[in-house]
């Protein structure tokens, strides 16, 4: 077994270095004291392995002039090449109560989730001149059986029950044999009956027509060859799921090239399959890609919270001065406008794209690919809270208004005299209602009392939009620039509290559609 392969003993390292199934082979050898056998046993000849074939064959000159051949393989077809067994020191013929006897010690290692490795042997008095596997494997000598456990990493198991909480189906595919792949598949919770699990044969026997119907029945496939990858990939596909195609050989490069999202694996990848990925896995774990969908769910849901904070905001801002251009006066300046645009437009929201991910992100079924980014009634959000703002802010000139005057006098405010102390309430009220919204929008529909975690960037980007908010009302020169005046402590915090109210309100709202959402 350990000249029937590519992997090489390493002195300084002290182990093989080569391709993993083949290491273990080398390493194996070497603590049973051979190491170094390519040396003695040079290669004169090779059938490289094939996919297809499923076999590796070797010719090696020995040490008196006889020439051996290795040939080791998924023992099912092997052992199909065989004709006698080496059994107890002799090379006797291949009898049907043998062979049945090799599968039977064969399915019991695959049972145990073993990956199982055939070796078969010829010998020659002359140096094979043709070696092609055509020549080389047939009229083989069955030698044994070699298991070995490619053992799942710990956290594999976790991933895939947290992928399929998250609306995401595992699928295995592997060359393995059936057995093996099955008692893999039930260890890690991809399946849990024999029946869902399915041979590259057997494939090859269902139309495509049939299999884009039956692709859901199966979540293990078994023996399979490229082609079937591409097949199973189009399947899926073809049934409007999204398919992400992990892989690492040359043979898995057409199906990651074909599947939405190619996963390339960086550590054992070829350059080919890593070239046609869209995203490779530096540690070629199976559960990185499950936190990068964690990460990228985080992140969608950042821009959009974003996306309706600045909406929101800036609808209220448009709404507000459409309304006083209607009645025929002036609420806000351009200037204190720009200042509300640039202060707590912007830190709040750049805050919230710091946001972690929600409790129950993992937990949501993935959002259809057609969905826009105003999907799920986030239009409708954003309309309810720029409506709900401008009459806070509305409310507060006006109150400014009366605070000032005892009255209102909309003729006066008409013929264009502009109410200092309104103008610097809904100021104050337009400033502090984005910053109190910020922190709505760390979730859509979660009440922001239920949220354990602090996002401390928030918190520092509010406090620092409120200094920024009061410097221009508190200093005189910045007062005059900016046409405010200094309020009393009544209507300054008359104007506070109506800024306030957006968080009360926001629960209701949330809580109303929590509701609504459920039911539906």
């Amino acid at each position: 077994m350990a000249l029937c392969c590519d992997a090489k003993w390493d002195e300084e390292k002290g182990e093989a270095v080569g391709e993993p199934t083949e290491c273990a082979l080398v390493n194996d050898a070497a603590k049973a004291g051979m190491q170094g056998l390519d040396v003695e046993h040079p290669r004169v000849g090779e059938a490289p392995f094939d996919s297809g074939r499923k076999m590796m064959s070797v010719v090696v000159e020995e040490a008196d002039g006889t020439f051996e051949q290795y040939t080791k393989g998924g023992p099912d077809v092997v052992l199909s090449r065989c004709t006698h067994v080496y059994e107890n020191g002799e090379v006797v013929p291949m009898t049907d109560a043998r062979r049945e006897e090799i599968l039977a010690a064969n399915k019991a290692m695959a049972d145990q989730a073993l990956r199982v490795l055939a070796l078969s042997s010829r010998t020659y008095t002359e140096k094979p001149s043709d070696c092609s596997p055509a020549a080389l494997e047939h009229d083989l000598v069955f030698c044994g059986l070699s298991g070995m456990i490619d053992p799942v990493r710990p956290e594999v198991t976790a991933a895939i029950a947290e992928a399929k909480e998250a609306g995401i189906r595992a699928v295995m595919i592997t060359g393995d044999h059936i057995d093996t792949a099955v008692a893999i598949a039930k260890d890690l919770g991809i399946i849990t009956d024999t029946s869902q699990a399915i041979t590259g044969a057997q494939l090859d026997k269902i139309s495509d027509e049939d299999f884009k119907e039956r692709v859901t029945e199966f979540s293990v496939y078994a023996r399979v060859q490229p082609e079937h990858k591409a097949r199973i990939v189009d399947a899926w596909k073809s049934r409007g799921n999204i398919v992400a195609m992990t892989g690492d050989g040359v043979n898995d490069a057409p199906s990651i090239k074909r599947a939405d999202i190619g996963v390339g694996m960086g550590i054992t990848g070829t350059d080919v399959t890593k070239n046609v990925a869209d995203m490779v896995l530096a540690d070629d774990n199976f559960a990185t890609i499950i936190n990068a969908v964690e990460e990228g769910r985080r992140i969608y849901d950042n821009i959009r919270k974003v996306i309706q904070f600045l909406l929101s905001a800036n609808i209220a801002e448009v709404l507000s001065v459409f309304v006083a251009t209607l009645i025929g006066f002036t609420i806000f300046q351009p200037v204190q406008l720009l200042w509300i645009n640039l202060i707590t437009d912007s830190l709040p929201a750049l805050a919230l794209g710091m946001e972690e991910a929600e409790g129950d992100v993992m937990k949501r079924k993935p959002r259809n690919a057609s969905d826009g980014v105003f999907a799920g009634g986030m239009g409708l959000d954003i309309a309810f809270q720029g409506v709900i703002i401008t009459l806070l802010v509305l409310a507060s000139f006006f109150a400014g208004v009366y605070f000032d005057m005892g009255y209102i006098d909309i003729a006066d405010m008409i013929a264009g005299n502009a109410d200092a102390e309104g103008v610097t309430m809904a100021f104050i009220t337009l400033s502090m209602v984005e910053i109190f919204h910020s922190f709505n929008m760390r979730s859509r529909r979660a009440s922001i009392f239920s949220m354990k975690k602090q996002n401390k960037w928030l918190w520092g980007a509010a406090a620092l939009a409120l200094v920024l908010t009061v410097v221009p009302v508190e200093v005189d020169f910045l007062a005059e620039v900016f046409g405010f005046m200094p309020l009393p402590v009544h209507a300054l915090l008359t104007a506070l509290g109506l800024a306030f109210l957006i968080i009360p309100i926001m629960e209701v709202y949330k809580a109303i559609m929590r509701k609504v959402e459920k039911d539906a």
